[in-house]
């Protein structure tokens, strides 16, 4: 189903606060609140949101450091790739990790207390994963946009 400007203006709005009450999107979005809560569930229903959560502080949580690392492999292995995978799915660390082109095989960004425990978790776990024969780090030095949602066609 396409979407109109109200679907539009729901997932935009839905981005900007996921706990926001039924009434108050409706009243954002122009609508009366049952026609809202139906639109809303129907986008749920056809995959346009994939769920809701909430946005944890980094600094009150002491994980003061954000990296990305390059992983590169020696061989490209399916086989390899896909234990690769699973095993980055059980490392909360981990936040985000994308299969790459260019000179790299993964992106991945990472969070740590600091730069001692991020030398320690590349040390220990970075290098010793399936298929790793490199990695080369970049550390934020701040964060400039944060993730504020997918942009409406």
């Amino acid at each position: 189903m396409e979407l109109d400007k109200i679907d539009r203006a729901i997932l935009i709005a839905i981005q900007a606060d996921g706990r926001a009450t039924n009434a108050s999107l409706a009243e954002t979005v122009g609508l009366s609140e049952t026609p809202c809560a139906r639109r809303l569930k129907r986008l749920e229903a056809e995959g346009y949101i994939e769920g809701y959560r909430a946005i944890l502080s980094k600094s009150a949580l002491k994980l003061g450091l954000v990296a990305f690392a390059l992983l590169r492999f020696g061989v490209h292995d399916r086989q390899l790739a896909d234990r690769f995978e699973r095993e980055i799915q059980a490392i909360p660390r981990i936040i985000s990790c994308h299969n790459i082109s260019g000179s790299a095989d993964y992106l991945l960004e990472i969070v740590a207390r600091d730069l001692d425990d991020y030398g320690t978790f590349l040390r220990d776990v970075l290098r010793a994963l399936p298929g790793v024969t490199s990695v080369e780090s970049t550390l934020s030095l701040r964060e400039v946009k944060r993730n504020a949602g997918l942009p409406m066609p």
